[in-house]
């Protein structure tokens, strides 16, 4: 446990540099260029690469030590960080060099993530995982708070120079912590014990990992759930901040992205400490649940009070329900399949992400926002109860995400395959142990 949370500590502090950087080159990009546009492309291209990647990156995590597979990633995160950093401080900085670090970081980045949450499963005992993601969600939460707060003060300060020179000495501290661990090797599988990766050998493994879950009906069932979560998840990052502009002043956002961020930490803290409930699968389909209530009461009507509370119940139940669902995954994926079956999911959730970014704004501004206008179509009938105007669109297709979520949440706990997942599967790891079982692809 003792070199999880070391691991842990180095990984937090990295987050939080690259939350400071990520900030701080969206605010030089928009300040530079003026334009929306170019703006949204960094976006586009911190998850495009990695999605692309992913599944590939997934299959060297498998072959690779996870410990090694961290340290290429941060490393590379590093020298971006510090090439973008040259170019600042000879002046030469120019938006597209900022599309290819991003790109280039988003590349390695895929082996990070699947590599750290495999090595999790190593690390700890099984009766300890849900903790442990507790920590990792909380290690989220904590550079999504601190991060642009800090990023807002230090850009008046110490400029962009600055924040990539820090960002910049968290990767080398990030670096020091791997390099003062031992993760263990797995013993190689058939599938795995050849160093060299040939193309057909590369796609002969994505597939098998693709195959563990597509035989085990309750694996894909939560995939599928999970879809849903991901998409209006990815909706309400597109909507929150202009649905809260339409009736408040971007202090007032502030405050209630503040109180967002708090919901988000305190529901890892009480993940981390409690360790959730059991069996998890019920606590996902409670807490979906509360997180579709919770956006109900976000988009019913225009008010801070109401938004601030939204953002807080969806922010605090996230981290529980990715928890649960990590610790379950880990539970019945054998560890020598992990890196795969964990980069097809990392791949899957950014895929939704930028689905939902693309269809967001087409959707409410040609389509819902002029239904929920004063002379709207939906004016007098669902305007009675939400109100009308600018906005109301947004409001509506939170309130739809919401129902989308609690009735995924129905669906699912009825369908038995999802309900009994962790009774029907069996454990891939021994308890205590962190042993690989056995188990036929």
């Amino acid at each position: 446990m003792q070199i999880f949370f070391l691991i842990w500590l180095g990984q937090l502090v990295s987050l939080l540099g690259s939350n400071l950087t990520e900030f701080a080159l969206g605010v030089w990009a928009y300040q530079t260029t003026g334009s929306i546009t170019q703006f949204a492309l960094i976006s586009l291209f911190i998850h495009l690469p990695n999605i692309i990647i992913s599944p590939i990156a997934g299959t060297f995590v498998d072959r690779w030590n996870r410990r090694w597979a961290m340290i290429l990633s941060d490393s590379v995160a590093g020298v971006s960080t510090l090439v973008v950093m040259a170019l600042v401080f000879s002046g030469s900085l120019e938006i597209w060099h900022i599309y290819l670090a991003v790109a280039i970081t988003s590349t390695f980045k895929a082996f990070q993530l699947p590599a750290y949450t495999a090595a999790t499963t190593q690390l700890m005992p099984q009766e300890h995982l849900s903790r442990a993601n507790g920590m990792m969600q909380a290690s989220r939460a904590t550079a999504k708070i601190l991060g642009p707060t800090l990023a807002g003060v230090l850009l008046e300060t110490i400029h962009l120079q600055g924040i990539l020179l820090i960002d910049f000495t968290t990767f080398i501290f990030a670096l020091a912590t791997l390099l003062s661990v031992q993760i263990p090797h797995l013993q190689s599988s058939h599938h795995t014990h050849q160093k060299q990766a040939h193309f057909s050998q590369l796609r002969q493994d994505i597939v098998i990992g693709w195959r563990y879950i597509a035989k085990r009906q309750g694996l894909r069932g939560l995939l599928m759930f999970f879809a849903v979560v991901y998409f209006s998840m990815g909706i309400l990052q597109v909507l929150f901040w202009p649905l809260v502009l339409s009736f408040a002043s971007s202090a007032e956002l502030g405050v209630i992205l503040s109180i967002g961020g708090c919901g988000m930490l305190i529901g890892s803290l009480v993940m981390a400490t409690w360790g959730g409930p059991k069996p998890r699968i019920y606590g996902i389909f409670s807490f979906v649940i509360l997180q579709g209530l919770f956006l109900l009461l976000g988009g019913c009507r225009a008010s801070v009070s109401l938004a601030a509370l939204g953002a807080f119940g969806v922010l605090f139940a996230q981290p529980i329900i990715v928890s649960c669902n990590q610790t379950i995954w880990q539970n019945k994926v054998p560890a020598n399949l992990q890196g795969r079956v964990f980069a097809l999911q990392l791949a899957i959730e950014n895929s939704l992400l930028i689905l939902a970014h693309m269809l967001t704004g087409p959707l409410v501004d040609h389509v819902l926002e002029p239904m929920m206008a004063t002379d709207g179509l939906l004016a007098g009938s669902i305007g009675h109860i939400i109100g009308v105007g600018p906005g109301r669109g947004m409001g509506l297709l939170l309130l739809l995400m919401g129902l989308l979520n609690i009735l995924a949440s129905f669906i699912a706990y009825r369908y038995p395959p999802i309900r009994r997942v962790e009774k029907e599967l069996p454990d891939a790891i021994h308890p205590n142990l962190g042993l690989t079982s056995s188990s036929s692809v």
